[in-house]
């Protein structure tokens, strides 16, 4: 069988991290992704990394892709992209709103060529409003939207979270948003121009905290606090530990050395043990020094939530990650063989291999044959510069 997005083919303009990424993961589900990059390639090839000759962000989110080059700013290299259009599905890009049509790609133009036409125009702040136009990066979202404010906590100095929280993301709503609007041309026949932003995930992701209710001062906590739930030393390594049901609290008291609190009525619900974290946490502290992360974890899985902490080192070899088949080995010309992540989703139909990042324009001769071009055309494409 196929996989569910066999023969779509999409155009991915997107550089750096949330926007291929977000590409990746329509080839997990079996679209075509052909990476159209400038001479010189997607500037997250270049981004400081320990790898000989490739940069680890780079290889992370472009899997699933073959890499073309073009230069857009080329009437000739405009012309080429334009010929790909006609027989593509989807394009995506990640450009200021003032740069498509100067480069020739704004959706009233690409849709003159292609009617049904899927276009994503992925942004930092959005495409109306006084910040539309200004470059936006993962943490200058997170600084902008509450989220440094938060991990700092009220009253102390912001942080940023680590690990790009806000590409990621993103990369989601720009898969979600292509993939509503490719079963809406299914339905209608109509293409669409689906529009969406890291600020717009920026806020999704604290919706649980965005609401401010009528009458609600500004300075109100809106995370839900502090409680005795985190991370705790143990004899060997760290452990983060939840015990917020009655269940998991009673199981916490009776391994961990102070069961007289299991039914003490001062700790009896979640809110009264949250007010006397000061009196619990020591007592934690002090229990868990018995056993080593490792032991304690396998003490405790299913009496109450918790998990050892591990390095992501780890998760290329442990059991469970093993199971769920996350890891593929890949040959890469210049970086060798490389363990990667396979697909994001798993589905009952199709088993595409997952495919390695390319190189620049490791396929440009290749996907453009496939789409027409004659050898004699290319050839003068490259002769202009236009293609690489």
């Amino acid at each position: 069988m196929a996989d569910a997005l066999q023969g779509i083919v999409v155009l991915d303009l997107t550089a750096y991290l949330a926007g291929p990424y977000g590409c990746a993961l329509l080839g997990d589900v079996g679209a075509e992704i052909i990476k159209i990059e400038p001479p010189g390639g997607d500037m997250s090839r270049h981004y400081p990394s320990n790898l000989n000759g490739e940069c680890r962000t780079f290889l992370g989110a472009n899997r699933n892709k073959r890499s073309i080059v073009l230069n857009l700013k080329l009437p000739e290299g405009q012309a080429a992209f334009h010929r790909l259009v006609k027989h593509a599905d989807v394009v995506v890009h990640n450009f200021r709103p003032s740069v498509p049509r100067r480069l020739g790609i704004d959706y009233e133009t690409l849709r003159s060529i292609r009617p049904d036409l899927i276009y994503c125009s992925f942004t930092g702040y959005g495409e109306k409003g006084p910040l539309r136009d200004h470059p936006g990066f993962d943490t200058l979202l997170q600084c902008f939207t509450g989220i440094a404010s938060m991990q700092g906590g009220r009253n102390q100095n912001p942080q940023i979270q680590s690990g790009s929280i806000v590409d990621y993301y993103s990369a989601s709503f720009v898969a979600f948003g292509i993939l509503s609007a490719l079963v809406h041309r299914l339905r209608t026949g109509e293409g669409q121009h689906v529009r969406t932003s890291l600020l717009r995930s920026a806020i999704s992701l604290q919706a649980g905290q965005f609401i401010w209710a009528e009458n609600e001062p500004r300075d109100i906590d809106r995370w839900w606090g502090p409680s005795y739930s985190g991370i705790y030393p143990t004899k060997e390594g760290y452990l983060y530990l939840q015990a917020t049901t009655p269940t998991f609290w009673k199981n916490l008291c009776e391994n961990l050395g102070f069961p007289q609190l299991a039914d003490d009525p001062r700790f009896d619900t979640l809110k009264k043990r949250t007010e006397l974290r000061e009196e619990i946490r020591p007592l934690i502290r002090e229990g868990l020094m018995q056993r080593t992360a490792i032991e304690w974890e396998e003490l405790l899985l299913g009496k109450l939530s918790c998990i050892a902490v591990r390095s992501i080192e780890d998760m290329f070899d442990h059991p469970q990650i093993l199971a769920e088949d996350l890891v593929v080995e890949h040959e890469h010309p210049i970086v060798g063989k490389y363990k990667a992540m396979s697909k994001s989703v798993q589905m009952g139909i199709g088993d595409k291999q997952t495919r390695r990042a390319p190189m620049l324009g490791e396929h440009t001769d290749e996907v453009l044959a496939q789409f027409g071009f004659q050898n004699d055309e290319i050839a003068t494409l490259r002769a202009t510069g236009a293609a690489a």
